[in-house]
């Protein structure tokens, strides 16, 4: 019997230039489709956010409650995220959480229909929870795929989910333009869902099924998985993508109804405004190889802070719709690749990869958690639009601790060394051994987070590492 956390090697090492098993290119279109979905219904949910406000006769503090209690399902799920993809695997989790996302969608439509709020609490809570639960097991899965192909295909997947973001957003300007009930809407959303996923899920998963041998007991992998807590570094970097988190949350909850009420739009005019913050979320991540490849992880990250900042506040305080959209623009390219710099920060280390991405993720959620109150109180004494001007602060944060994602010891798969390991010979590739860890294996070591940069990279090759032997630093 293999002992736990062992690899099982299922086809001889592939060398750059050779083709990929036809399992991994499988995996990759099965898992593209999953972010895909994601990034639309997700969006479409949001873009409706007026609708919903309007059903039910929220105020802006009303609804600011409302998310908060959904954002509290977010975070008491990350917390033990990791530890549950440890015990149970990807395919079992991500099963669990396609079942509560589609319920939760359903319901998130059935409450305003029936003028009951909280229903629409019950279903905002249980589809974080479930977006939170399925979190982990999709970007392990992104790294176990883009090991066996032995390139760079990360970015391929979060882009996708920028794709699917913006198509999510257009079609709730559509539904809203068309005035279709937010029961149809959602309830329609739902069923294709869970069909797409449960077809999608066995393909899509690529690590091999634990044995009874292979999952670890419960109280390790909760141990392992809740031991990344003590580390300086990790929290840190934590910190810059609850910057990010904040910043992008914002937009996502407030974005529609600040256009709505700040200059007096259209509901399907709000939704192609935040439709436009998503595409420009989508080009900095297709762009982002590039300039990671180019100038590093600190300068994008500074850099990315920067065109933020400046955007949120040219949209924050424009004196007309199209100066604001430009700073929609500005704002999307900046918030585009800081998380998906952050997780690849704590990603370097295979072993410790999805307890560390499990905190970070943590630090997302108590933005999730914070910012709805918070921005509907001053909301309702300054406007949405204004009030969205205090997410300034966080961003500059995140430029002042941008040195925080230089990789201490390895490079991350697929990434390029920062200014001090980028000389002439340091950190050139080696050959990448094909391994399937088991699945207690790949949750622990694999788990490279939400979006490395969001672009279909060169065919890089990865270095040498594995599940049990971290590559030594350089």
């Amino acid at each position: 019997m293999p002992r736990p956390g062992a690899t099982r090697p299922t086809s001889p090492t592939r060398r750059p230039g050779t083709p990929a098993p036809r399992s991994a290119l499988r995996a990759r279109r099965h898992l593209i489709g999953l972010y895909l979905l994601l990034g639309m219904t997700v969006s479409s949910w949001l873009s409706r956010l007026p609708s919903v406000r309007s059903a039910l006769d929220l105020s802006e503090s009303g609804l600011g409650l409302v998310l908060l209690l959904g954002a509290l399902g977010s975070l008491a799920t990350v917390l033990v995220a990791g530890g549950v993809v440890t015990r149970f695997g990807s395919r079992r989790t991500l099963t669990a959480a396609a079942v509560m996302f589609s319920a939760a969608t359903f319901l998130m439509g059935l409450g305003p229909t029936v003028g009951s709020v909280p229903l629409l609490v019950v279903g905002v809570f249980v589809m974080s929870a479930s977006f939170a639960l399925g979190n982990v097991p999709m970007n392990v899965e992104t790294v176990v795929i883009e090991r066996a192909m032995g390139r760079t295909v990360v970015p391929q997947f979060h882009a996708a989910f920028s794709v699917g973001a913006l198509a999510g957003s257009l079609l709730g300007a559509a539904a809203a333009w068309a005035e279709l009930p937010l029961l149809v809407q959602f309830g329609g959303m739902a069923l294709l869902a869970l069909g797409w996923r449960l077809a999608s899920i066995p393909g899509a998963v690529l690590t091999a099924p634990a044995g009874p041998d292979d999952a670890p007991a419960p109280r390790r992998a909760m141990r392992s998985a809740l031991g990344a807590w003590r580390e300086r570094r990790t929290l840190l970097v934590g910190v810059i993508v609850m910057t990010a988190a904040l910043s992008e949350g914002s937009a996502n909850n407030w974005l529609a109804i600040a256009v709505v009420d700040g200059f007096r739009q259209t509901e399907a005019m709000a939704a192609v405004v935040f439709g436009v913050f998503t595409g420009s979320m989508a080009v900095a991540r297709f762009g982002g190889t590039w300039a990671i490849s180019r100038f590093g992880r600190v300068a994008v990250l500074a850099a990315s802070g920067a065109v933020a900042f400046a955007g949120l506040l040219l949209f924050g305080l424009a004196p007309s719709l199209p100066l604001a959209v430009l700073g929609v623009v500005g704002w999307g390219l900046g918030a585009g690749l800081v998380v998906p710099i952050g997780m690849a920060a704590v990603s370097h280390e295979p072993l410790r990869a999805a307890g560390r991405v499990a905190v970070v993720s943590a630090f997302a959620s108590v933005s999730s958690v914070v910012a709805p109150p918070l921005l509907g109180a001053v909301a309702e004494a300054v406007g949405a639009r204004r009030a969205l001007l205090l997410v300034a602060v966080g961003l500059a944060l995140s430029i002042v601790l941008a040195s925080t994602v230089r990789t201490p010891d390895v490079r991350a798969a697929g990434d390029v060394p920062d200014e001090a390991s980028a000389r002439p010979g340091a950190g050139a590739a080696r050959p990448v051994p094909v391994v399937v860890p088991t699945a207690a294996a790949a949750v622990t070591a694999s788990a490279v987070a939400a979006t490395a940069t969001a672009t279909m990279g060169p065919d890089v090759p990865l270095p040498t590492t594995t599940a049990l032997e971290p590559e030594p630093c350089r």
